[in-house]
């Protein structure tokens, strides 16, 4: 079923961390949104046609409210217009799209909970919804702007990776796991590529199921334009060849489902 584009009201809006922003809006596409989806937010700028697809960050259903947390790429850029909208302010959105993560499948197993950089922001809303045996949240980032930390204390054990050591494990959240001795027997992930392909290598070297989210510059967000596509193991019946279209099919897949 085709999204319609609704007219959303910006709630709240602050800054978390250096180009880092949080907004609040109410929106009706509150009432379908599952963890791992996004939306595609418009600016009012008509020279910016195509739409920014921002993760999902947390649900209030009860509210009708959605929150996301997005990254300022640069100077007049989309985001740049998205950090300077206020309360009252509307903004055009479609969502919720993409699959979301099958986070039913965590109910007594023990799992890991990965994001880095601005992959971070949709693992809090799967963290806060998920039931399972040991919930083990690995976030990564630059150095000790550890947006979001405190949410996520509150919904698991959290374990942190800082590029410049500044705050828990040196390195990456593959390098948290290893100082930490984790484990664990499901996987959820969504970060930058090269993260996503060191947790789907030690994945499939230690026979984990895991899932993962692809970050990718989207353009229609609805699987016609055929600008976001990853490569896959079976053909993809609307392509007829072996691609996957991340906005549509994804953002979520099986990591054995696709090739980084």
């Amino acid at each position: 079923m085709e999204k319609k584009k609704e007219q959303a009201t910006v709630i709240s809006q602050e800054m978390l961390a250096d180009g880092i922003y949080s907004m609040w809006i109410r929106t009706e596409a509150a009432m379908q949104a599952r963890p791992g989806q996004f939306i595609s937010m418009y600016t009012t700028d008509a020279s910016k046609l195509l739409p920014r697809p921002i993760s999902i960050c947390e649900i209030d259903k009860e509210g009708g409210c959605l929150r996301v947390v997005y990254r300022v790429t640069g100077e007049h850029t989309g985001t740049e217009q998205f950090s300077k909208l206020k309360a009252g302010d509307q903004i055009p959105v479609v969502g919720p799209l993409g699959n979301g993560f099958p986070y039913e499948k965590a109910e007594g197993r023990k799992v890991f909970l990965m994001g880095g950089g601005i992959g971070v922001p949709p693992i809090l809303e799967l963290a806060k919804q998920m039931t399972c045996e040991k919930k083990q949240i690995v976030v990564g980032y630059r150095d000790q702007q550890t947006f979001l930390k405190d949410e996520f204390e509150k919904n698991g054990c959290l374990y942190i990776s800082t590029e410049d050591g500044s705050v828990g494990t040196k390195g990456n959240v593959m390098d948290a796991i290893r100082e930490n001795e984790l484990d664990a027997d499901l996987i959820y992930a969504c970060g930058p590529m090269p993260m996503l392909r060191a947790i789907k290598d030690y994945a499939e070297k230690n026979n984990i199921e895991c899932y993962i989210s692809l970050e990718e510059r989207m353009a229609c967000g609805i699987g016609a334009c055929l600008a976001c596509v990853c490569k896959s193991k079976e053909k993809d019946s609307h392509s007829n060849v072996n691609n996957k279209r991340i906005c549509k099919d994804g953002p979520v897949f099986l990591s054995t489902e696709v090739e980084l």
